[in-house]
């Protein structure tokens, strides 16, 4: 078998990709599991975003116009007229994405695991036989453990965390987010509850499995009405190159994840678009440079997260008594965005007031974020 593109992981990225590129270039998919989705995500994505990529209206679970944000003692709420995110079906989103790849005639091999490359070829299992496919150009779309990444040698600098994740049976309100920062709680990551509807929702967190356990008690969720529950690891950082002669990563692979919110599907293709500009130029090695909009994203994140690591309560009780105020909620109402967190420290920092309060809460803070 021969192709112009073998993309290997038929995650959200990789069947992105595929619909990208099929109706110019010869595409296969390779997919080691045997059905789509499964993986640990809670399937939060930005709006805006959602209708510029042009993604499934079928794999929306909910539409989501604000957000409340707890800490140990306080919490403060925003929220928009109209959906600033949709909560998505993971299984449906990809499987819709890979008909739209097949109906521009790209070709999927499911149950098939990429093993390496020998002699310029790709070396696959597919129910019990070993097959080599060749193909012009590579593209590993295979998620935080990538086997490409590690078969190029390509080099990580990163942190990586495991994700926890249940479906739980409760009372919500449908239409809102609910974020908890409480480090005595949750110590590595913030925790979440995501309503797919009034009465049920995904609730998770980073780090270990007993913070989860804490918080499912702090918020009172039963752990006897848990309808599923999934784990996952997530990495913030670099992994670098993204392209290595005619073998690129994209998606989770090159760690393409917002270390803010640990969310990877928007910004994963993103690239993939910009990617597939590189590859149509015949430049695969502008890919990286085409990605500028997103590594500053990534590289705003990270200190971000080193900035949160650092920080004890105490001082995220007084970070919230600013976000809480009434100028800093109008700011984030008014210009904050899903996906560009970047925008929005910057919004909030040019406002004289809000810049002050946070300076004495933590210069080191803001010194990082200017």
């Amino acid at each position: 078998m021969r192709y112009n593109i073998l993309i290997i992981g038929a995650g959200p990225v990789g069947n992105y990709l595929a619909n990208l590129l099929a109706r110019d270039y010869s595409v296969a998919v390779v997919e080691k599991k045997s059905s789509f989705g499964g993986k640990a995500c809670t399937g939060i994505i930005g709006a805006e975003n959602y209708e510029r990529l042009n993604l499934p209206k079928k794999a929306i679970l909910n539409e989501l116009y604000g957000a409340t944000f707890y800490s140990r003692i306080q919490s403060f709420s925003i929220g928009r007229k109209s959906p600033q995110a949709y909560l998505v079906d993971r299984k449906t989103l990809e499987r819709e994405l890979a008909k739209r790849a097949m109906k521009k005639g790209a070709d999927y091999l499911m149950s098939t695991t990429f093993r390496g490359f020998r002699n310029g070829k790709a070396v696959l299992q597919h129910m019990g036989e070993t097959l080599e496919v060749k193909a012009d150009f590579y593209i590993g779309a295979d998620g935080v453990n990538s086997t490409v990444a590690k078969v190029i040698g390509t080099k990580t600098r990163a942190e990586f965390l495991s994700g926890y994740e249940v479906e739980v049976l409760g009372s919500f309100d449908r239409r809102n987010v609910e974020v908890w920062v409480n480090k005595e709680i949750t110590p590595d990551f913030f925790a979440w509850v995501t309503p797919i509807d009034g009465e049920t929702a995904r609730v998770g967190t980073f780090g270990k499995m007993e913070a989860l356990s804490r918080f499912l008690r702090l918020r009172r969720l039963e752990p006897t009405k848990i309808l599923e529950f999934k784990a996952g690891p997530v990495g913030f950082g670099w992994r670098k190159p993204w392209v290595k002669g005619n073998v690129a990563l994209v998606g989770d692979s090159a760690l393409q994840i917002k270390p803010t919110t640990a969310g990877g599907i928007v910004y994963g293709m993103l690239c993939a678009e910009n990617l597939k500009k590189a590859l149509y130029e015949g430049k695969p090695e502008k890919y990286w440079d085409y990605c500028s909009w997103v590594r500053r994203q990534i590289s705003f994140g990270l200190k971000f997260r080193r900035l949160f690591t650092g920080l004890d309560q105490d001082a995220i009780e007084r970070i919230f008594e600013v976000l809480g105020s009434e100028e800093a909620r109008e700011v984030i109402e008014t210009q904050a965005d899903f996906d560009d967190h970047l925008r929005t420290a910057k919004a909030l920092l040019k406002r004289p007031k809000l810049l002050a309060k946070l300076i004495k809460v933590s210069p080191s803070l803001i010194k990082a974020l200017l």
